[in-house]
């Protein structure tokens, strides 16, 4: 589950206290948040916490965020926020929270929409969605397997591309469907066959993340270019209030 805000659900772990030790920005309405768990828990890439904010009055609201770093054997992990207009949870993150300040969460949870960093596998997200995968782009670069992912990402235009400064690589094509930059090879176009077929490693399971529309149209695309239903998985997210 990637920057923007989603219902909760799934499995019940145990709440523990996150302090934030870190803010920096990614784009306009993005921010990474670095958090120091009051216990270690080992995530794998694709995995998400639950955040949970409570009001002096005893309400409560809470969504789940994509860890965007890759497990390192430390009690600290990274998730990235986009800004909601309306949205409870991330307009608090971004305008209230600074270092220092205590949040409650819950995880790390899911175990579908993962990658241990032993397969190979191609990556293709939309706007925030790039955040789970980012986290398996890191593992795969911290072990020196990169030869076992690709990753494609398609955004607006460079303002909007988490990660700017760290993501490009010979591993990783950034698709831009409004506005490219100067110089660029590909003009600004909607992600298309073209786009993904080089990226598709043999035998590799494709892991899709974006709104309901972005993946359905990836997902058509990979069965379009021959790879088997059963090794796309798909992550879907949508922003609530």
């Amino acid at each position: 589950m990637p920057g923007a805000e989603h219902e909760t659900g799934g499995r019940r772990d145990p709440w523990q206290t996150a302090t934030v030790v870190g803010i920096r920005d990614e784009t306009l309405g993005a921010k990474t948040f670095r958090l120091a768990l009051a216990r270690q828990v080992d995530h794998v890439a694709g995995q998400h916490y639950v955040i949970r904010l409570t009001a002096p009055d005893g309400y409560t609201a809470s969504r789940s965020y994509s860890v965007a770093s890759a497990p390192d054997g430390s009690a600290e992990i990274e998730v990235t926020v986009e800004r909601l207009a309306g949205g409870e949870v991330s307009t608090f993150l971004h305008d209230v929270v600074v270092p220092g300040d205590e949040l409650e969460v819950r995880g790390p949870i899911g175990g579908w929409f993962v990658w241990r960093g032993d397969s190979r596998a191609l990556l293709v997200g939309g706007g925030s969605g790039v955040v789970p995968l980012m986290a398996m782009l890191r593992v795969a670069r911290r072990t020196g397997q990169t030869n076992l992912v690709r990753l494609v990402v398609s955004v607006r235009s460079p303002d909007d591309l988490y990660y700017a400064d760290e993501l490009p690589g010979p591993e990783a094509t950034v698709v831009y469907t409004r506005r490219a930059p100067l110089g660029a090879e590909r003009p600004a176009g909607r992600i298309g066959r073209p786009d993904l077929e080089p990226a598709i490693l043999p035998g590799s399971t494709a892991y899709v993340c974006g709104s309901a529309g972005f993946a359905d149209a990836a997902s058509g695309l990979l069965v379009e270019l021959g790879v088997p239903v059963e090794r796309i998985r798909v992550e879907r997210f949508g922003p609530t209030g």
